[in-house]
Parts: structure tokens; C-alpha cells; sequence
């Protein structure tokens, strides 16, 4: 009960968004939940994806979704606090999912640690998922801010390491 996975019409429009950002990218679901955002980019040809969730039963929820989908092999998940996660992770991404409780700050934390410690690939991409009324803090360069989409209260922001192609 304390997961609030994205809705289908959210998650499909977000693929649709990012299709062509997917195959053979590295991903980071951040605050994974059930795993959903990660499962899916897996399944539209993610190489691997790493899964990050404080709470013990959604880590082990993502761990028995990774299984069922039988994504073992081109998964880890991590239970953990995200960022902490972030303050020490030395992996690069091409893909980070930032879906952190609604008004927890816990978006603004994020975003300013992945940038802080640079870990996204350059031409990579963040989609932070947020209610309506956030609005991206500035960010430092080679990371920019890209296109906002709005489905109902809920809106999705893509931010982008420079030298991506603008979308």
C-alpha cells in the first residue's frame, strides 16, 4: 500500500516518449516500487537495469517481478536508500527513472545529487515523474532541461545530459 505505481496511460505515453532511447542503454529505476519503469525498459531492449528501493518489501517485490519476468541475469536490485545510492555510486547510466513520493523533496535531492556526481552518459536521460505543480530547479551544465508532458495531475519531465539530440 505505501507503492503509487504510475498509472498505464502515464507509463505508456513515457515509452512512447523515450522508444528510441531504450535499446541497449543501461538503466537506473530510482525509488522502483514494484519495479515497473525498469521492467518495462528491459522488456523494450534495456541491457540492464539496476533497481533502487529503501523499503525492504518493495525490494523484494522488484527482486520476485525481476524472477517472474526472468530478467535475473540483466538486473540487480538494491535495497537501499536512493541517496545514499547515488552519493556512492560509481556506475554510469543512459536512463535514470526519478518517481520518489509526491512532495517528499525527495525529487529535488535526487536530481541534485545525480547531477552533483555526474553519473548519467552523455546523451543520457532523466524522466522525472511529479504532480503537476513541480517545476525542474535549474541545472547545472552538461545537464539541461528538456520537454514537459502533463496527463491530468501528473507530469513528466525529461532532462538531458548535453550534446543529446534536442527533442
Amino acid at each position: 500500500m505505501d507503492t503509487r505505481p504510475t498509472t498505464d496511460k502515464v507509463k505508456e505515453s513515457l515509452f512512447n516518449i523515450i522508444q528510441f532511447e531504450l535499446e541497449g542503454r543501461r538503466v537506473l529505476d530510482l525509488f522502483a516500487g514494484t519495479g515497473q519503469l525498469g521492467l518495462e525498459a528491459l522488456s523494450r531492449g534495456a541491457e540492464y537495469c539496476t533497481f533502487v528501493d529503501q523499503r525492504r518489501e518493495a525490494a523484494a517485490l522488484v527482486k520476485e517481478n525481476v524472477k517472474l519476468c526472468r530478467f535475473e541475469d540483466r538486473s540487480r536490485v538494491a535495497q537501499e536508500d536512493a541517496l545514499s545510492f547515488l552519493s556512492v555510486c560509481r556506475e554510469k547510466f543512459d536512463v535514470v527513472f526519478l518517481d520518489p513520493p509526491y512532495q517528499s523533496g525527495l525529487l529535488e535531492k535526487s536530481l541534485k545529487l545525480l547531477t552533483q556526481f555526474d553519473i548519467l552518459q552523455e546523451h543520457g536521460i532523466i524522466v522525472c515523474e511529479s504532480g503537476t505543480e513541480w517545476s525542474v530547479p535549474a541545472l547545472e551544465s552538461p545537464y539541461e532541461t528538456g520537454r514537459e508532458y502533463r496527463y491530468g495531475q501528473i507530469k513528466l519531465t525529461i532532462c538531458r545530459r548535453s550534446g543529446s539530440v534536442k527533442r
